[in-house]
Protein backbone atom coordinates (compact mmCIF):
# COMPACT_ATOMS: atom_id res chain seq x y z
CA UNK A 1 0.00 0.00 0.00
CA UNK A 2 1.05 3.34 -0.55
CA UNK A 3 2.78 5.33 2.59
CA UNK A 4 2.54 9.02 2.84
CA UNK A 5 4.50 11.57 4.45
CA UNK A 6 4.35 12.58 8.01
CA UNK A 7 3.92 16.29 7.42
CA UNK A 8 0.86 18.27 8.18
CA UNK A 9 -1.40 20.05 5.38
CA UNK A 10 -1.25 23.32 5.57
CA UNK A 11 -4.80 24.45 6.82
CA UNK A 12 -4.25 27.11 9.63
CA UNK A 13 -4.40 31.08 8.18
CA UNK A 14 -3.84 34.32 9.09
CA UNK A 15 -5.77 37.36 8.21
CA UNK A 16 -4.81 40.81 9.51
CA UNK A 17 -7.43 43.18 7.71
CA UNK A 18 -8.72 46.07 9.82
CA UNK A 19 -12.06 46.22 7.52
CA UNK A 20 -14.27 43.72 9.64
CA UNK A 21 -16.48 43.03 7.03
CA UNK A 22 -14.24 42.17 4.44
CA UNK A 23 -11.65 39.83 7.13
CA UNK A 24 -15.50 38.16 8.04
CA UNK A 25 -16.00 37.45 3.85
CA UNK A 26 -12.26 36.11 3.75
CA UNK A 27 -13.41 33.61 7.10
CA UNK A 28 -16.00 32.53 6.01
CA UNK A 29 -15.38 32.06 2.66
CA UNK A 30 -11.99 30.02 3.11
CA UNK A 31 -13.76 28.53 6.07
CA UNK A 32 -16.07 26.82 4.14
CA UNK A 33 -12.62 25.24 2.09
CA UNK A 34 -11.80 23.76 5.27
CA UNK A 35 -9.19 26.40 6.37
CA UNK A 36 -9.06 27.28 10.20
CA UNK A 37 -8.77 31.22 10.08
CA UNK A 38 -7.49 33.53 12.79
CA UNK A 39 -8.18 37.50 11.95
CA UNK A 40 -6.50 40.29 13.51
CA UNK A 41 -7.78 43.87 13.13
CA UNK A 42 -4.80 46.06 13.87
CA UNK A 43 -0.82 45.80 13.24
CA UNK A 44 0.18 45.38 16.71
CA UNK A 45 0.35 42.00 17.56
CA UNK A 46 0.26 40.46 13.79
CA UNK A 47 3.36 39.68 13.90
CA UNK A 48 3.89 37.98 17.55
CA UNK A 49 0.68 36.19 16.84
CA UNK A 50 2.19 34.98 13.33
CA UNK A 51 5.54 33.86 14.92
CA UNK A 52 3.91 32.18 18.31
CA UNK A 53 1.63 30.19 15.99
CA UNK A 54 1.77 27.72 13.04
CA UNK A 55 0.79 29.50 10.51
CA UNK A 56 0.55 28.31 6.58
CA UNK A 57 0.49 31.58 5.24
CA UNK A 58 -0.86 35.17 5.65
CA UNK A 59 -3.14 37.21 4.15
CA UNK A 60 -2.01 40.56 4.87
CA UNK A 61 -3.71 44.38 4.23
CA UNK A 62 -1.11 46.93 3.98
CA UNK A 63 -3.12 50.10 5.78
CA UNK A 64 -4.17 48.65 9.31
CA UNK A 65 -3.42 50.59 12.22
CA UNK A 66 -0.95 50.43 15.52
CA UNK A 67 1.41 49.42 12.59
CA UNK A 68 1.38 49.34 9.04
CA UNK A 69 1.37 46.23 6.75
CA UNK A 70 4.67 46.66 5.92
CA UNK A 71 6.25 47.07 8.92
CA UNK A 72 4.37 43.78 10.28
CA UNK A 73 5.79 42.16 7.18
CA UNK A 74 9.87 43.13 7.60
CA UNK A 75 8.75 41.86 11.29
CA UNK A 76 7.00 38.52 9.98
CA UNK A 77 10.58 38.30 7.69
CA UNK A 78 12.67 38.52 10.47
CA UNK A 79 11.49 35.91 12.53
CA UNK A 80 9.90 33.36 10.39
CA UNK A 81 11.47 33.79 6.56
CA UNK A 82 9.60 30.94 4.71
CA UNK A 83 6.42 31.80 6.22
CA UNK A 84 4.37 32.84 2.92
CA UNK A 85 2.54 35.94 2.77
CA UNK A 86 0.22 37.17 0.21
CA UNK A 87 -0.56 41.15 0.87
CA UNK A 88 -4.20 42.02 -0.32
CA UNK A 89 -4.53 46.04 -0.52
CA UNK A 90 -6.25 48.71 -1.97
CA UNK A 91 -2.80 49.90 -2.72
CA UNK A 92 -2.85 49.12 -6.40
CA UNK A 93 0.00 51.49 -8.11
CA UNK A 94 2.73 49.49 -10.02
CA UNK A 95 5.65 51.21 -7.63
CA UNK A 96 3.51 50.00 -4.11
CA UNK A 97 3.07 46.30 -5.88
CA UNK A 98 6.98 46.48 -6.53
CA UNK A 99 7.57 48.10 -3.09
CA UNK A 100 5.24 44.93 -1.06
CA UNK A 101 6.96 42.47 -3.21
CA UNK A 102 10.48 43.60 -2.62
CA UNK A 103 9.91 44.33 1.12
CA UNK A 104 9.30 40.20 1.11
CA UNK A 105 5.49 39.25 0.24
CA UNK A 106 5.35 36.11 -1.78
CA UNK A 107 1.98 37.33 -3.93
CA UNK A 108 0.59 40.97 -4.15
CA UNK A 109 -3.55 41.02 -4.59
CA UNK A 110 -5.44 44.15 -5.47
CA UNK A 111 -8.80 45.32 -3.79
CA UNK A 112 -11.52 44.66 -5.04
CA UNK A 113 -11.08 40.80 -5.19
CA UNK A 114 -12.55 37.24 -6.00
CA UNK A 115 -12.63 34.96 -3.32
CA UNK A 116 -11.99 32.52 -5.67
CA UNK A 117 -8.91 34.07 -7.17
CA UNK A 118 -7.57 34.82 -3.33
CA UNK A 119 -8.25 30.64 -2.80
CA UNK A 120 -6.42 29.64 -5.77
CA UNK A 121 -3.22 32.17 -4.84
CA UNK A 122 -3.52 30.60 -1.22
CA UNK A 123 -3.06 27.02 -2.82
CA UNK A 124 -0.89 28.10 -4.96
CA UNK A 125 1.83 29.75 -2.16
CA UNK A 126 1.06 26.24 0.08
CA UNK A 127 2.00 24.02 -2.69
CA UNK A 128 5.37 25.64 -2.74
CA UNK A 129 8.10 24.33 -0.84
CA UNK A 130 8.65 20.27 0.22
CA UNK A 131 6.80 18.23 -2.49
CA UNK A 132 3.31 17.06 -1.25
CA UNK A 133 2.00 14.10 -2.62
CA UNK A 134 -1.43 15.21 -4.01
CA UNK A 135 -3.21 11.62 -4.14
CA UNK A 136 -3.14 9.73 -1.20
CA UNK A 137 -4.07 6.57 -0.04
CA UNK A 138 -4.23 3.85 2.97
CA UNK A 139 -5.73 0.03 2.42
CA UNK A 140 -8.70 1.29 -0.20
CA UNK A 141 -9.34 4.89 0.98
CA UNK A 142 -7.96 7.40 -1.43
CA UNK A 143 -7.79 11.08 -0.84
CA UNK A 144 -7.35 13.21 -3.86
CA UNK A 145 -6.26 16.85 -2.53
CA UNK A 146 -6.90 18.79 -5.68
CA UNK A 147 -10.10 17.73 -6.74
CA UNK A 148 -11.24 17.02 -2.72
CA UNK A 149 -12.85 13.70 -3.80
CA UNK A 150 -12.50 11.07 -1.30
CA UNK A 151 -13.16 6.99 -1.87
CA UNK A 152 -12.96 3.94 -0.65
CA UNK A 153 -13.22 1.10 -2.06
CA UNK A 154 -14.15 2.34 -5.62
CA UNK A 155 -17.21 4.28 -4.04
CA UNK A 156 -17.44 8.12 -3.31
CA UNK A 157 -17.18 9.46 0.16
CA UNK A 158 -19.27 12.83 0.37
CA UNK A 159 -17.74 14.94 3.18
CA UNK A 160 -18.47 18.05 5.04
CA UNK A 161 -15.79 20.41 5.01
CA UNK A 162 -14.40 19.98 8.56
CA UNK A 163 -14.86 16.11 8.11
CA UNK A 164 -12.75 16.30 4.47
CA UNK A 165 -10.23 18.59 6.44
CA UNK A 166 -9.43 16.46 9.43
CA UNK A 167 -9.40 13.21 7.36
CA UNK A 168 -6.54 14.98 5.01
CA UNK A 169 -4.65 15.98 8.62
CA UNK A 170 -5.13 12.39 9.71
CA UNK A 171 -3.84 10.92 6.59
CA UNK A 172 -0.82 12.96 6.31
CA UNK A 173 -0.10 11.81 9.73
CA UNK A 174 -0.75 8.13 8.49
CA UNK A 175 0.40 5.38 11.52
CA UNK A 176 1.04 8.21 13.44
CA UNK A 177 -1.38 9.05 16.79
CA UNK A 178 -2.19 12.68 16.43
CA UNK A 179 -3.81 14.52 20.04
CA UNK A 180 -6.64 16.23 20.48
CA UNK A 181 -5.08 19.75 20.55
CA UNK A 182 -2.82 18.80 17.80
CA UNK A 183 -5.86 18.51 15.55
CA UNK A 184 -8.26 21.52 17.03
CA UNK A 185 -4.55 23.52 16.55
CA UNK A 186 -4.86 22.43 12.70
CA UNK A 187 -8.27 22.03 11.93
CA UNK A 188 -10.20 24.88 14.03
CA UNK A 189 -9.65 28.28 14.52
CA UNK A 190 -8.22 30.38 17.58
CA UNK A 191 -11.64 31.27 19.00
CA UNK A 192 -12.47 27.46 19.12
CA UNK A 193 -13.99 26.20 22.53
CA UNK A 194 -11.44 23.89 23.14
CA UNK A 195 -14.38 22.04 26.09
CA UNK A 196 -16.49 21.23 23.18
CA UNK A 197 -16.98 17.95 21.58
CA UNK A 198 -16.31 18.99 17.95
CA UNK A 199 -13.33 16.54 17.25
CA UNK A 200 -15.19 13.52 18.45
CA UNK A 201 -18.27 14.41 16.92
CA UNK A 202 -16.44 14.83 13.59
CA UNK A 203 -14.34 11.58 14.40
CA UNK A 204 -17.87 9.78 15.09
CA UNK A 205 -18.84 11.16 11.67
CA UNK A 206 -16.02 9.92 9.93
CA UNK A 207 -16.13 6.80 10.91
CA UNK A 208 -19.75 6.81 9.69
CA UNK A 209 -18.51 7.53 6.41
CA UNK A 210 -15.12 5.95 5.87
CA UNK A 211 -15.25 2.99 8.31
CA UNK A 212 -18.84 1.56 8.45
CA UNK A 213 -19.28 -1.10 6.34
CA UNK A 214 -15.65 -1.61 4.98
CA UNK A 215 -13.08 -3.58 6.16
CA UNK A 216 -10.22 -2.80 7.84
CA UNK A 217 -11.27 0.31 10.27
CA UNK A 218 -8.88 2.86 9.83
CA UNK A 219 -9.47 5.22 12.72
CA UNK A 220 -8.30 4.44 15.76
CA UNK A 221 -8.71 6.23 19.05
CA UNK A 222 -5.13 5.98 20.95
CA UNK A 223 -6.18 5.77 24.54
CA UNK A 224 -4.78 8.51 27.00
CA UNK A 225 -3.09 10.49 23.42
CA UNK A 226 -5.76 11.08 20.59
CA UNK A 227 -6.50 9.07 17.52
CA UNK A 228 -4.43 7.78 14.54
CA UNK A 229 -5.26 6.81 10.81
CA UNK A 230 -3.85 3.36 10.02
CA UNK A 231 -4.93 0.04 7.98
CA UNK A 232 -2.90 -1.80 11.27
CA UNK A 233 -4.95 -2.43 14.36
CA UNK A 234 -4.77 -0.09 17.39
Amino acid sequence: MGRIGVETIPMRVLVVEDDRKVAGFIQKGLGQEGYAVDVLHEGHDAADQAHALDYDAVVLDLMLPGRSGLQVLRDIRARKPALPVLILTAKGSLEERVTGLDSGADDYMVKPFALAELSARLRALLRRGLPRETRLRVADLEVDTVRRMVRRAGKTVDLKPKEYALLEFLMRNIDRPVSRTHIIEHVWDIHFDSISNVVEVHINALRGKIDRGFTPSLIHTIRGVGYMLSEKPS
